[in-house]
This record gives C-alpha cells, sequence and structure tokens, in this order.
C-alpha cells in the first residue's frame, strides 16, 4: 500500500516535497514512480527512483525542476518540486513495482490514492 501526504495550494514559484509512505516489507526491493494527472489527460510520468535508489526522470515533464529520493528507514519516498507553475497544477501518484524503474503507468501494480496539488498564479 502507498499513500502520498504533501500536496495543496502553493503559490508560482514555490517549492513543495510530496511524500509516498509504504507499508508491507517489499518496499526496499520496490521501485517507485511518480506520475501527475490532469483531468482529462492521462497519467503523464515524472520519474521513479528504483530500489538501488538510482532516479531518472522525463525529460520534458517538469525539465530539471524536480528531485526523487527515498529513505528506506522510513519506507518513503519523496519528490521535491521547485519552480513551480500553475501549469504543475494535478493530482500527483505515486506507484510501486519490483526493483527496475519504469516510466509507463502499466507497469506499476501499486497505487496510491493521488494528492492534489494546485498552483495559484
Amino acid at each position: 500500500q502507498l499513500v502520498e501526504f504533501g500536496g495543496g495550494l502553493v503559490q508560482a514559484g514555490d517549492s513543495l516535497t510530496l511524500s509516498c509512505v509504504a507499508s508491507g516489507p517489499s518496499f526496499k526491493t520496490s521501485a517507485v514512480g511518480w506520475f501527475r494527472q490532469t483531468p482529462g489527460k492521462e497519467r503523464s510520468f515524472l520519474g521513479a527512483v528504483s530500489w538501488t535508489a538510482y532516479s531518472e526522470y522525463d525529460t520534458e515533464s517538469m525539465k530539471g525542476r524536480i528531485t526523487i529520493s527515498r529513505d528506506d528507514d522510513k519506507n518513503t519516498v519523496y519528490l521535491q518540486m521547485n519552480g513551480l507553475k500553475p501549469e504543475d497544477t494535478a493530482v500527483y501518484y505515486c506507484a510501486g513495482r519490483g526493483f527496475y524503474n519504469k516510466r509507463t503507468s502499466d507497469d506499476y501494480g501499486v497505487w496510491g490514492q493521488g494528492t492534489q496539488v494546485t498552483v495559484s498564479s
């Protein structure tokens, strides 16, 4: 099970860190991806961190404004977002799979409920 925390209303230019907290013994061998979704659109990949803490990012979505990290002692993966823009307004999801990063939502079997991030101009 995955649960996201940290969404809310922020202003353009602000930074925000989302947390994805996992329960269960498999977290340490799981990759966790972050996606976001706006109404009427499919979930888009932002980035992921593998079980060995290797992070990779989509080169288009948030263009160097995000960092994904994990703390295995806390069973938590973080999505740090900087320089937020109104177009970053979306529901943000974390998702889990075994070991290695993937970029498509179909490759992830466990999803959080999502957390809303709203960026005002």
